[in-house]
């Protein structure tokens, strides 16, 4: 048995306000004289026999609400912590915790926050009393944070086996050999942690190792389960929250899935890895999940993080970064009240970088300096001679000082803060339970630590140089802006020069993926001049910056596309353009910088690639990837590499607007013609295949009239036929007909839309098909003919007329397919009844979406439905004997109907006149803008686009040429299809 904590109170903290600690003490006792026979006036009677009990306790209640409250909440609890010895209580802590049984999500969330209180007084009083030192208290932290993450853990894996996903080794134990690795990093791998840390975690799994049930792709469970475990760690709850769970340390962040494949990892810090990265490893530990295999992990990324060869050029980003933290208000002067313990001057960070840096110089040829903790890498540095004993001794007692601080901060109010408080009350809080009989002497303790620390610290790091420019100062350092450089930006066209100023500098902390590394730095620091000459030569110079900003906040790594702009100075014109027109791109440019690699190439300012130059370039990617979801992401690369492509030769004027949707849709088609041989080679490897089986993409909607924007959505039915004879598919797993081809749907589906680490390619809406929603994804060809020849209404029809096989597995089944689509739409039909029944559709459509704005180009009366409603009325109307009729794209429609004779000339021209302004806008405005378009709002960019597009002096001559096309438009909506009424409602 141990020391009973109230036997080793070696600190009584005096109490600040004592006669409210009076009050919340008797409070307590009040509840201890109410609780439960056995448990009743034990704690007065420990106050009773322990004189030193009833001090203490005031001088936490007074000091520390958190403490306070925790105290109050259970008498029993704190009547059990004071009579345990610390360090046993903790140690049962942790085992209960990593032992942790429990039947439901709620449970296991509601026993880890009340242990995690039970753990917080634990460890705050022990604390305070001085019965334990700091080890114990950031390694008991650090402790329950391995135990709640393993237990969370387990549940989840053992609910995933219970579905028939997961196959554990052990089902008791089922993260062992899981392949689920959780590393802990910073101040938890160093088992570290303070009382209000997030723990920062990088979450793996090994696709070779981890057992998942066939047919289960482990990147969508693994990604889904790591979310479900941040929950459960961090959601507050009526109990509080376990721990705060940050994964921003993982490779590329912005990027990456939440949990992500080793190879990939590997892959990573490999090629893009930064110097940044490597000091954050130092601490990397395998902390919860397969710890064997998180140590190989480690094993293999050893060198990375550690050069063979002295590396003093490495520390580079750390100096740059603490430079940085300096000039950050508040922290480049020692002081006390508001000071932050952490990352101010002779602070917390100055002896953790201290010592990553001297780790990063020498770790690599001689791993005795490859440790985790502080203090053992100090003891380290001296066994090595690389710092006298004298330092050691110094930085040690600072550090211990400055840790024991920082808890006191966060026991006030279990608040993530480092910053002391600013007001004397607050001072005194902290110095009271420091073990300090006033402010003025824990103030005059603190700043001598603090300058301890700077002494030691200040010899490896120096001031930044500072820059001009020909243009007129350009400096970006120091605390307050240069009144030289603000003048020089207000030169520039910057009309908040102060604000543009903040900005720049905003980009030496480090802060951004883009600008962590000192070689970025370097090169961002070289572009400022004729990157803010480029920006400020658009329309609004302010603006342009800050969309750069926001761009360069989503970057994952900048030196490649800064060394691309640096020696392609042409580029910054044509990127400062997407910047002030086109968010949209901007936007893929901040995920794809290489997209902008391809701009160099002379072809970009040629022809569209042709088809069969779409359909090269996506065999060549495909060709090279290893596994069907390797696939998959090298699919979603190419279509958004070559939708900016088509956008930046839009706003570029290398391709005009009537264009884009034709290309668009090309490139859509060609995905879709890539990826379904590889979706039906991914099924055969479970099922096989329906021997003699046809089947084929039929594409409908803006697809299927090659009219597409770069928000469309694909509206697809995949028709299949089936031999008399086949029952089910040839594979290991043989499904029956129905069921195979309505697999293989979901996979197409899945394939097209499901969102991987390279992001989405379309949204799919199989909407279209006979039975809807309500049916299976597939259609048999031979049920599909006789819904659209019986039951199908003429909604239905009509957008049949845009129906085309995009992919098929039979030139054949193709023509079979198209020969039937003719043959349905070109009966013969009640002209008035058909007029009826599509004027009543636009009815509902307009009672639904209907818009009076004249840029809600697609549902405005007189907009691009009446135009797509008059030219099905038409094709069908006339249809009858007349497949030539019949095309899927509206312009060609509407050629094809005035050339046949079905509709007047003058009002053909009048409908292919509004529909190409119309198809230009649209595509101007969803390929440049995000969400809906507000002229008052939109960048100026886009605006000179739309005005150009249209052939307009101005944005008031298109508005007002819009209105008159839209009135003119629904007027011949009237005369050839009739009145759209209410009325129509009910028809």
């Amino acid at each position: 048995m141990g020391h009973r904590l109230i036997d080793t109170l070696e600190v009584i903290p005096h109490a600040c306000a004592a006669g409210r600690a009076e009050l919340f003490l008797e409070d307590l006792l009040k509840k201890d004289a109410q609780a439960p026979e056995d448990q009743a006036g034990l704690l007065a009677g420990l106050i009773a026999d322990q004189p030193s009990i009833e001090p203490f306790l005031k001088g936490v209640f007074a000091n520390s609400p958190f403490l306070r409250d925790l105290s109050l909440q259970n008498v029993a609890r704190l009547t059990g912590i004071l009579t345990a010895d610390p360090r046993e209580r903790v140690a049962s802590l942790l085992a209960r915790a990593g032992e942790l049984r429990v039947t439901s999500e709620a449970d296991l969330m509601r026993d880890l926050r009340l242990m995690k209180q039970d753990l917080a007084l634990t460890l705050g009083l022990a604390d305070i009393a001085g019965a334990i030192d700091l080890d114990v208290v950031t390694g008991g932290l650090a402790g329950f944070a391995d135990a709640a993450l393993n237990a969370s853990l387990r549940f989840l894996l053992s609910e995933l086996a219970a579905k028939g996903k997961f196959a554990p080794v052990d089902p008791e134990k089922p993260e062992l050999g899981s392949g689920f690795i959780i590393l802990a990093m910073g101040k938890h791998g160093a088992q570290e942690l303070n009382y209000s840390s997030d723990i920062d975690l990088i979450v793996l799994y090994d696709p070779a190792v981890t057992p998942v049930a066939d047919g289960v792709e482990p990147s969508v469970e693994f990604v889904r389960l790591t979310r479900r475990l941040i929950k459960i760690m961090q959601d507050r709850t009526a109990e509080g929250y376990v721990f705060r769970t940050d994964l921003r340390l993982r490779p590329d962040p912005g990027a990456t899935p939440l949990a992500m494949a080793v190879p990939a990892a590997l892959s990573y810090y490999e090629s893009l890895g930064q110097n940044w990265e490597r000091a954050a490893l130092i601490k990397a530990r395998p902390c919860a999940g397969d710890l064997p295999a998180g140590e190989g992990f480690l094993k293999e990324i050893v060198p990375f993080i550690w050069r063979k060869y002295l590396d003093f050029a490495a520390i580079a980003d750390v100096q740059s970064i603490k430079r940085q933290i300096h000039r950050h208000k508040g922290h480049a002067r020692i002081a006390v009240a508001g000071h932050n313990v952490k990352l101010g001057r002779g602070g917390i960070r100055e002896v953790e970088f201290f010592v990553q840096t001297q780790q990063l110089i020498a770790g690599g040829r001689n791993p005795a300096l490859r440790g985790r903790r502080t203090l053992d890498m100090l003891k380290a540095l001296v066994a090595a001679d690389w710092i006298r004993e004298e330092t050691r001794t110094d930085l040690e007692e600072a550090y211990v000082f400055l840790r024991n601080v920082e808890h006191r901060i966060q026991m006030m109010n279990d608040e993530q803060t480092q910053l002391l408080p600013k007001d004397d009350e607050g001072l005194e809080k902290i110095a009271f339970l420091m073990g300090f009989d006033s402010q003025r002497a824990f103030e005059q303790a603190f700043e001598e630590r603090l300058r301890r620390v700077q002494g030691h610290y200040s010899a490896l790091f120096e001031d930044e140089p500072e820059l001009s420019s020909e243009l007129g100062n350009l400096v970006f350092t120091g605390d307050d802006h240069d009144p030289d450089t603000l003048e020089t930006l207000a030169g520039l066209g910057y009309r908040q020069p102060a604000e543009a100023a903040s900005i720049v500098k905003a980009w030496h902390f480090g802060r951004y993926a883009a600008t962590r590394s000192t070689k970025s730095r370097e090169l961002l620091t070289e572009l400022h001049p004729v990157l803010l000459k480029a920006l400020g030569l658009t329309d609004n110079a302010d603006a342009a910056l800050r969309t750069f900003d926001a761009f360069l906040a989503k970057l994952p790594a900048g030196v490649q596309l800064f060394s691309l702009l640096k020696s392609n100075p042409e580029l910054l014109t044509l990127l400062a353009t997407v910047m002030g027109a086109a968010p949209r791109l901007a936007e893929t440019v901040s995920r794809r910088v290489h997209v902008l690699d391809t701009v160099l190439d002379p072809a970009f300012f040629g022809a569209m690639p042709s088809p069969e130059e779409f359909r090269t370039g996506l065999e060549r990617t495909l060709a090279q990837a290893r596994f069907y979801e390797e696939a998959l992401d090298r699919a979603r690369i190419f279509a958004q590499e070559q939708i900016f492509l088509i956008g930046l030769r839009l706003i570029s004027d290398t391709l005009t607007a009537d264009k884009v949707g034709d290309a668009l849709a090309r490139l859509a088609e060609c995905i879709i013609e890539g990826l379904l041989p590889r979706v039906i080679d991914h099924v055969d490897e479970s099922h096989g295949r329906i021997p003699g089986g046809e089947l084929a993409v039929l594409a409908m909607g803006k697809l299927g009239g090659r009219e597409m924007t770069a928000a469309s959505d694909l509206d697809l039915i995949l028709l299949y036929e089936a031999p008399e004879d086949a029952t089910q598919s040839d594979g290991k797993r043989p499904l029956p007909v129905t069921q195979y081809y309505t697999r293989l749907t979901q996979r197409l589906v899945s394939a097209l839309s499901a969102p991987t680490a390279e992001g989405t390619l379309y949204e799919v809406d199989f909407r279209l098909r006979p039975s809807g929603n309500s049916g299976p994804l597939a259609t048999n060809l031979a049920g599909f003919i006789d819904y659209q020849e019986r039951q199908a209404w003429t909604w239905e029809h009509m957008a049949l007329t845009r129906g085309r096989v995009i992919a098929t597995t039979s030139p054949e089944f193709k023509q079979k397919i198209r020969a039937h689509i003719c043959a349905t739409l070109s009966k013969t039909r009640d002209r008035q009844a058909l007029a009826d029944e599509v004027r009543s559709m636009r009815a509902r459509i307009e009672a639904e979406k209907g818009s009076k704005d004249i840029w809600d180009l697609k549902q405005v009366a007189g907009g691009l439905v009446d135009i797509e409603f008059i030219t099905q009325f038409l094709q069908l109307a006339e249809g009858t004997g007349r497949p030539d009729l019949f095309r899927q794209n509206t312009e060609e429609a509407l050629v094809g109907l005035r050339d046949g004779g079905a509709l007047d000339s003058g009002q053909a021209d009048q409908l292919l006149q509004a529909l190409r302004l119309y198809h230009k806008l649209t595509q101007i405005l969803r390929m440049c803008l995000p969400g809906a378009f507000k002229a008052a709002e939109a960048p100026r960019g886009v605006l000179d686009l739309l005005i150009r597009a249209a052939g307009a002096p101005n944005l008031q001559h298109l508005e007002i040429e819009l209105g008159e096309t839209q009135s003119a438009i629904r007027a011949l909506f009237e005369t050839l299809v009739g009145k759209v009424e209410r009325t129509d409602l009910q028809t």
